[in-house]
């Protein structure tokens, strides 16, 4: 369900969420859609958004419950005191299975909403590493050192690794059970085309490490999402 809440951890100060891709973290400008925001807002009265996922990003976002813990928390992402950590499939294998991507990055003169690294940009650092390949996909885990938008999908196309189904800097061609089993693969009678195993941004928020209100460290934990998990097993069940 695209719009349920799921509720990681609360406190009196905050609320953490596993965010389900294909939901928007807050309103876009023509209001076109419902938000975690707005669904939270209608919980609990009055959010504060301390960062942001991109819509089809899944995993964990952080929203504070009054203005003060708003301020704390957002001063730490704005100091580099947060830890920020990722996982994601992209397309190929890499030649350096772990590393990092020294990139500024600014968004495009032209394509609005669209980035690329230039030298005039923001300043921006990913570090990943290869967990697992799969045939022609890798699976990584990606710590951000600053938050810029799109971060991690732009330094990952910059490299030649662009997360898998990212319309923007990749190609959005889903993953078909069919390109896994090739000859054992029978479309079911039911269906009329193959449903696809993944179509959404592979990218998810996975881990947190910030500073609670009393000072005390806070570590959290966004349990993949379906799809994600469905997808990994069958990589496990047909790529050798």
């Amino acid at each position: 369900m695209k719009n349920k809440i799921d509720i990681i951890a609360e406190t009196d100060h905050w609320i953490a969420l596993n965010k389900a891709s294909g939901l928007l973290s807050i309103p876009d400008r023509m209001q076109s859609e419902p938000s975690l925001k707005d669904l939270l807002n209608e919980k609990y009265g009055k959010v504060w958004i301390v960062h942001r996922l991109d819509k089809f990003t899944s995993g964990l976002i952080l929203f504070a419950k009054d203005e003060a813990t708003h301020k704390l928390l957002s001063q730490q992402f704005e100091e580099r005191k947060v830890e920020k950590f990722y996982l994601g499939l992209v397309q190929g294998t890499l030649s350096n299975k772990e590393g990092s991507v020294d990139g500024p990055i600014m968004e495009h003169s032209v394509k609005k909403s669209t980035y690329i690294i230039h030298q005039k940009g923001k300043p921006s650092m990913t570090d990943y590493k290869v967990l697992e390949e799969h045939g022609q996909f890798s699976w990584m885990q990606f710590q951000i050192h600053t938050g810029r938008t799109h971060q991690i999908r732009v330094h990952m196309n910059h490299i030649g690794h662009p997360i898998v189904c990212d319309d923007i800097y990749g190609t959005a061609a889903p993953i078909l059970l069919s390109s896994m089993k090739r000859k054992k693969f029978k479309l079911s009678k039911a269906d009329e085309e193959e449903r696809p195993l993944l179509n959404r941004l592979a990218l998810h928020a996975w881990k947190l490490t910030f500073a609670d209100v009393d000072g005390k460290k806070v570590e959290l934990e966004a349990p993949l999402s379906k799809d994600l998990r469905a997808l990994l097993q069958q990589f496990e069940k047909w790529i050798k």
